[in-house]
C-alpha cells in the first residue's frame, strides 16, 4: 500500500485509516449507521458513530446549504 502511495504522491494513511474513511464515506453517501456498523463488525453502534465516523469539509458544507435553505423558505422576510 505504501508503493503505490508514494508511486501516485498519495497521502499516507494506515489500513486502519482506510478503515476510518471507509466508515466516513458510507455514512455520507447515506447508508444508515446500522448498516455500516454490521459491515465493519461492530457490535455497539456507538463505536461505529463516536470513533469511526467523521465529518468531512463536503458534509459541512451540505450541512450549512440545507440550514440556509431552511431559513429562505421557512422565514418571512
Amino acid at each position: 500500500m505504501k508503493k503505490v502511495q508514494k508511486e501516485y504522491s498519495l497521502k499516507e494513511i494506515s489500513t486502519h485509516g482506510l478503515r476510518h474513511t471507509h466508515c466516513t464515506l458510507l455514512l455520507e453517501a447515506g447508508v444508515p449507521p446500522r448498516e455500516v456498523m454490521e459491515r465493519l463488525g461492530h457490535l455497539d453502534i456507538e463505536i461505529t458513530m463516536k470513533i469511526y465516523a467523521h465529518v468531512t469539509e463536503q458534509a459541512q458544507t451540505k450541512t450549512a446549504d440545507c440550514f440556509v435553505d431552511y431559513l429562505i423558505t421557512n422565514t418571512e422576510f
